[in-house]
């Protein structure tokens, strides 16, 4: 934290002095690539009515945060602005009308953006405590990685007990944790990643079956590890090509749960196949379903809390960086360098 002073000469000859304080944050003052971000100082920000403002020790780094750098994500925010979504850190003052939260607590949050900052700004309907045996670290790496999953699998396809599921995309951030939960909640896990190093990992975090879809055909090993019967539940965050051949996989009345894009395509699936299969199209948008459906949300994240706290989930942290290194973790998210998580520890 910097802090700077300001001077200023009122109509009576007085000297008015100020304290004007500034962080350090990566912003983001045009749309382009990770190199075109700066590690600058900027205005220390302050909490309204409903809001904290806390000190971030950590912030884990999502997909998404390398679209919204680019201005190909759903939303664009204004200039200037900082990525990075998924906070943990301490809280440094609260604002009006704020309940259960104290200056000193430590907590988790979920933002649009602004979290790859020494100070960040978050709704506290949307920020929950830190569970004491949790690090920052793996804090930053738990909501949007697991809310995400768990939402897709419990509300969205409703996985039954022994169903199969296949995971696209198994050993990234959302993947890992879909191979996780799944299993956790009785279903036989198919792990589709795209290196034989990826599929150790996700064998590791109880995927049953594996595809490395490089040097196989996704569709034909699908019919031999399922005796030609199909997979229940198709977990997507990949898209392109892969989404086609995935569906034609898929079992009567399966459901492929759209969750991202990052092949960088959108796929254009052949709307005779849903027809013939049975199958469901279904969107997942676990942001969208926070704010709409909070009660909903809340009893998700709790749970997923409780499985932690017993030791059944645990997030995979791949690598950490420093703040001024970010823009070097977005271009690892972005070449597909990254198994589960990656951070950014501002306590590094």
């Amino acid at each position: 934290m910097i802090f700077q002073e300001a001077f200023f000469i009122l109509d009576f000859g007085c000297i008015f002095r100020i304290q004007i304080l500034f962080m350090k944050a990566i912003v983001c003052n045009q749309f382009g690539l990770p190199s075109s971000l700066t590690y600058q100082e900027v205005e220390n920000p302050s909490p309204k009515k409903g809001e904290l403002l806390i000190t971030v020790k950590a912030c884990s780094v999502n997909f998404p945060d390398t679209l919204i750098i680019q201005g190909k994500y759903q939303f664009k925010p204004p200039f200037p602005f900082s990525p990075g979504s998924d906070v943990a850190g301490i809280i440094e003052a609260v604002g009006e009308e704020v309940k259960g939260f104290q200056i000193g607590d430590e907590v988790v949050g979920f933002i649009p953006f602004g979290g790859f900052a020494e100070k960040a700004i978050i709704p506290a309907k949307d920020c929950f405590p830190k569970p004491s045996g949790m690090s920052m670290v793996n804090a930053s790496a738990f909501l949007l990685a697991y809310g995400t999953s768990f939402h897709a699998l419990k509300d969205r396809a409703k996985l039954q007990e022994g169903e199969t599921v296949l995971v696209l995309g198994a050993s990234g951030g959302v993947g890992i944790t879909a191979v996780e939960l799944s299993k956790l909640m009785g279903a036989k896990v198919i792990a589709a990643a795209s290196t034989d190093e990826k599929l150790a990992l996700c064998k590791e975090f109880g995927a049953d079956e594996t595809i490395n879809y490089t040097t196989e055909n996704l569709k034909e090993r699908v019919k031999e590890l399922t005796n030609g019967k199909g997979v229940d539940v198709i977990y997507d965050p990949v898209g392109g090509d892969f989404s086609e051949q995935a569906f034609r996989s898929i079992a009567w009345k399966g459901r492929h749960l759209v969750i991202g894009f990052a092949n960088g395509q959108i796929p254009k699936i052949p709307l005779n196949l849903p027809l013939l299969k049975g199958a469901d199209i279904v969107g997942v948008f676990w942001g969208v379903f926070a704010q709409k459906e909070p009660q909903k949300s809340l009893q998700n994240i709790h749970q997923l809390l409780t499985w932690f706290a017993k030791g059944d989930i645990k997030p995979h942290i791949d690598a950490t960086y420093s703040l001024d290194d970010a823009p070097k973790a977005l271009e690892d998210m972005m070449d597909r360098k990254v198994k589960g998580k990656i951070v950014i520890d501002l306590e590094k």
